[in-house]
């Protein structure tokens, strides 16, 4: 009962056990000197004694240790409201258990600071991380770069031998940097919220065609086929950004078909999801081990740094895909076995 009592209930208690302890030893010592009990005396006094000792509590409570124990509460409370009239408020009201709302709001503001800590330091790892990774992504085309410039200047720009391998090379570093710029400032814009999607209705399987159409140039290097999977080519009408669509079927069917095998071959399904459609893109290439599944939408991470540079690309794509479709409010996911291949799927609103 006194678990979450009040400041005027502590009082009151107080006070009540104060007055029964003075009948009860008031009438031990009349009885032991053999003095007359004048029980109506005792009780006047008693409550006379009660009301004294309420008083004196309550005031006691109120002003030395609710007072103190209300401004930590409202400190810690102007914390959460700011510029609040709830927070800035200095009256005591003594029929609350502050004690337990005391307790309630540490509690609860310690668990926010944990969270916010555990956010920052997370966050201020990602940002290392990502200085780190984009300080050398971009170190290796320009040293490139730089290495065949310098080769040029001291003389090979005269050798017919070397000098137009030499400014191929250098214009294939310059690209390689144009894109990883590119790419990171398509994440930022998506990021900043900056960069506005523009829906409209469109059949999708006519997009992965055009797709298919763009790309069939790198899937003839490789013998690799772009083709729908047979049952599941349905043409659905879907609501998106049509380019923003496109970029995501680039950098995916791409993929597949870097990460493919010799004569191997890419195809792209779709699957009716009720309100939604889901489309996927599988290849029987060389896929991805278990533990670097869960970050192929990092940026920079690169499952097979070697064959990931040489294969081309900012190592972006797979980031840009990921925040293009959370812009959309969709979902994107990925499963794969080493040596048999990759599935990515992600679904759009169906009309």
């Amino acid at each position: 009962m006194l678990k979450n009592a009040t400041p005027r209930q502590l009082a009151f208690f107080a006070a009540f056990g104060i007055a029964i302890s003075f009948i009860f030893f008031s009438t031990i010592i009349l009885f032991i000197f053999q003095l007359k009990i004048d029980l109506q005396l005792i009780v006047v006094t008693s409550i006379l004694v009660s009301l004294l000792s309420y008083v004196v509590f309550y005031y006691v409570l109120k002003i030395y240790i609710y007072r103190k124990v209300k401004l930590v509460y409202k400190n810690i409370h102007r914390l959460k409201l700011v510029g609040s009239e709830k927070a800035s408020s200095t009256d005591i009201d003594m029929n609350e258990d502050i004690i337990s709302q005391v307790q309630s709001e540490v509690k609860n503001w310690a668990e926010d600071q944990e969270r916010e800590i555990k956010q920052l330091k997370t966050m201020e790892d990602y940002r290392r991380n990502f200085v780190g990774n984009v300080s050398h992504e971009l170190k290796t085309p320009l040293f490139t770069v730089q290495g065949y410039i310098h080769t040029l200047l001291e003389g090979g720009l005269y050798d017919e031998k070397i000098n137009m391998s030499f400014l191929k090379k250098a214009a294939r570093g310059v690209n390689r940097l144009q894109s990883i710029v590119e790419d990171l400032d398509v994440i930022t814009q998506l990021e900043s919220g900056n960069l506005e999607m523009e829906f409209s209705e469109f059949p999708i399987k006519k997009l992965v065609e055009e797709v298919f159409e763009e790309l069939e140039i790198f899937a003839k290097e490789k013998n690799i086929s772009l083709e729908f999977k047979e049952g599941t080519d349905s043409n659905f009408m879907v609501s998106a950004d049509r380019d923003n669509i496109n970029i995501v079927l680039v950098n995916l069917i791409l993929n597949s078909i870097k990460y493919g095998i010799e004569n191997g071959h890419t195809k792209v399904s779709f699957y009716d999801m009720d309100k939604h459609v889901l489309i996927e893109v599988s290849d029987n290439g060389i896929g991805i081990k278990a533990e670097h599944l869960g970050h192929v939408f990092d940026r920079f991470y690169r499952v097979d740094s070697s064959g990931s540079r040489s294969a081309g690309g900012s190592g972006l794509g797979l980031s840009i895909v990921k925040h293009i479709l959370e812009g959309h409010r969709q979902t994107v996911n990925a499963r794969s076995r080493e040596g048999m291949g990759s599935t990515f799927g992600f679904t759009l609103k169906k009309i």
